[in-house]
């Protein structure tokens, strides 16, 4: 029994994704942001196990969180999707301190990215409803985004990776 949680714990971690996104702990907030949680357990999963698993997980990712959310206008699917292939695509690194803030670095352009798609969907939606100075506090988020996903990225998707590569041995 012991020996099958072993085996299958990055595949019980994801289960906590969907709990973070929706406990939204302000304590780790900025500005009213949350780091992009997702990027967090994708980032060491598609590492180790591929760029096609990555995209496949990514997808699984923004359906499980597209499913959460209140509105259905808008989706996190094409983020993740294209963050799972890109970090499918990045090798370990032998050195320890590289491969550690590395994660932080990767994370944020992730986090970017995520969080630069799903504000074009808003843009091009509402573009012409509305005057453009009012998305002004979007690019804020993605920027309060981007710092709290890469500073928090070192800490925890280190720790993911060893726990990934303990269970696939």
């Amino acid at each position: 029994m012991n020996k099958f949680f072993i085996k299958k714990l990055s595949i019980l971690s994801f289960i906590f994704i969907p709990i973070i996104f929706l406990w939204h702990p302000n304590w780790l907030g900025f500005l009213g942001v949350q780091p992009y949680w997702p990027l967090f357990w994708l980032l060491p999963w598609s590492m180790i196990n591929g760029s096609i698993n990555g995209l496949i997980f990514g997808l699984f990712l923004g359906l499980i969180l597209d499913s959460l959310t209140l509105d259905n206008n808008f989706t996190q699917i094409p983020g993740l999707i294209l963050c799972g292939f890109l970090f499918g695509r990045i090798k370990l690194h032998r050195a320890f301190w590289v491969g550690h803030f590395r994660y932080g670095l990767i994370c944020s352009l992730g986090s970017f990215l995520c969080g630069t798609l799903y504000f074009l969907q808003i843009l091009l939606r509402n573009f012409l409803d509305t005057d453009a100075f009012i998305f002004i506090p979007g690019i804020k988020n993605i920027l309060a985004e981007v710092f709290l996903t890469g500073f928090f990225a070192p800490f925890i998707c280190s720790q993911l990776l060893r726990m990934f590569k303990f269970s696939k041995r």
